[in-house]
């Protein structure tokens, strides 16, 4: 008689995730029982959790804003405290937006702005194919365009002035510090999605250098960085010819800078 995922021992499960360091066992073995489809395939799981997989490239999923965003290995995990940055966006965006995701990544950004706007003229773009084959996945029922290449390159031109909020959850990790971070980034998502360069602040200024010919009038970028990063990434957006304000959210350790073209 065949053995169902729902049948083998949690205990089991939550056992080996606890052994190999995960924090929050529980929640995690439950998960991965709930979407595993065969007893093979949880056992599979399993192991890559053990062995360090994210558990969001286990699962093949991660919640963002409510919603379950499809992610393949390698692809950018997004976090939580991105949402901050989502809910500020859609605060501004006014009827029928032309919203861009730049760096999209899995098209996470862009699918929770659909779902929070009533309608959006929707594009995202990131230079890595995999998240390109992600972010298609994931804003194809939504109507979202997605194109690979580097930054404004990767866009069509006819949305040049035309693009009412515009963001862009660039790295923003100074390449030194890259080998600081958790090895679940470290070792498992690109790199061109974390290494912001010698100061962090390297694609940055590429995307507020570009901003002023691709937003509309009184169009706004939104970014998100770290807050000791906030003087030195403001003075970068200023210089630019935009004017910028930073907003915070203590709860989600987010920090978000949004920057506003003339007129």
């Amino acid at each position: 008689m065949s053995v169902t995922p729902s049948l083998l021992p949690l205990a089991t499960v939550v056992t080996r995730l606890r052994a190999a360091g995960c924090v929050f066992a529980e929640d995690e073995a439950q998960l991965i029982r709930s979407t595993a489809r065969t007893p093979d395939e949880l056992a599979a799981m399993v192991e890559q959790r053990v062995a360090g997989l994210p558990l969001e490239h286990v699962l093949g999923w991660a919640e963002f804003c409510g919603l379950r965003i499809e992610l393949d290995p390698g692809v950018f995990v997004p976090r939580r405290r991105t949402e901050f940055l989502v809910r500020q966006a859609a605060a501004l965006a006014g009827p029928r937006p032309v919203v861009v995701d730049l760096c999209c990544g899995s098209g996470a950004l862009g699918a929770a702005l659909a779902a929070a706007l009533d309608t959006a003229e929707l594009y995202a773009a990131d230079i890595d194919p995999a998240a390109v084959r992600c972010a298609r996945r994931n804003l194809a029922a939504v109507g979202g365009r997605v194109y690979q290449g580097d930054l404004y390159e990767a866009l069509p031109l006819p949305l040049r002035g035309r693009i009412d909020v515009l963001v862009a959850n660039v790295p923003y990790v100074p390449t030194a510090e890259i080998a600081l971070l958790p090895a679940e980034a470290r070792l498992h998502e690109a790199q061109v999605a974390l290494d912001g360069g010698t100061d962090g602040l390297d694609v940055l200024r590429r995307v507020t250098a570009g901003a002023p010919h691709w937003l509309a009038p009184g169009g706004c970028l939104l970014v998100e960085t770290s807050d000791r990063q906030v003087p030195a990434a403001v003075e970068v957006v200023v210089g630019s010819g935009l004017t910028a304000r930073v907003v915070d959210c203590e709860e989600l350790d987010a920090t978000v800078i949004i920057a506003n073209s003339a007129g």
